[in-house]
C-alpha cells in the first residue's frame, strides 16, 4: 500500500517503470479524444467541481485511462470525499500512476498522471481515509469505467 512518503519520493526521485508505454502525437490524441478529454488529459485541465459524470457512480469495475485504457483505479477503493471529483485511496497497481510536483496556481501539489501515456488525471493529497491516508482526486473526463458485467 502506497503512503504519502512514497508518493513524495516518486515525485522527487522518479516514478516506477510502467508495464508499457503509449505515445502519440497531439494530432493523434485529438482524433481519439473529445475536446474536453483532450483539454483535461493532454493540456492538464480540470473539470468544474461536481460536474463530472463519474462523481457519484459506484458500480463495480475498473477505472481506466480514457487515452490508453490502462487500468488505474478499482471501484473498491473509490470513496465519497465530497470534493466534487471522483476520489480513490490507491492506484490499482503501484506503477499505474506517475507523480510530479505541481507548483501552479500559487500552491504546491502532487499531480497524478497515467504512467503509460502521461495523461493528466488530477492530484493526490494526504487527507484521505485510513489506512493509506491518500486521496487521489481525479477528473471524470480522464477516466472510463469498465464495469464487471
Amino acid at each position: 500500500m502506497l503512503t504519502w512518503k512514497e508518493v513524495i519520493s516518486f515525485s522527487v526521485n522518479g516514478n516506477p517503470t510502467p508495464d508499457r508505454r503509449v505515445e502519440k502525437t497531439e494530432a493523434e490524441w485529438r482524433e481519439i479524444l473529445t475536446d474536453e478529454q483532450f483539454r483535461i488529459t493532454r493540456k492538464k485541465g480540470t473539470e468544474m467541481a461536481g460536474t463530472g459524470a463519474l462523481c457519484s457512480v459506484y458500480e463495480a469495475g475498473k477505472y481506466n485511462c480514457v487515452c490508453c485504457n490502462t487500468p488505474l483505479f478499482d471501484s473498491t477503493i473509490k470513496f465519497d470525499s465530497s470534493s466534487g471529483w471522483p476520489s480513490f485511496t490507491q492506484p490499482i497497481e503501484e506503477n499505474a500512476i506517475k507523480y510530479e510536483k505541481d507548483s501552479t496556481f500559487g500552491m504546491v501539489r502532487v499531480e497524478v498522471m497515467c504512467n503509460t501515456c502521461d495523461a493528466h488525471l488530477g492530484h493526490v493529497f494526504p487527507d484521505g481515509p485510513e489506512p493509506s491516508g491518500l486521496r487521489y482526486c481525479v477528473n471524470s473526463e480522464s477516466l472510463v469505467l469498465e464495469t464487471n458485467t
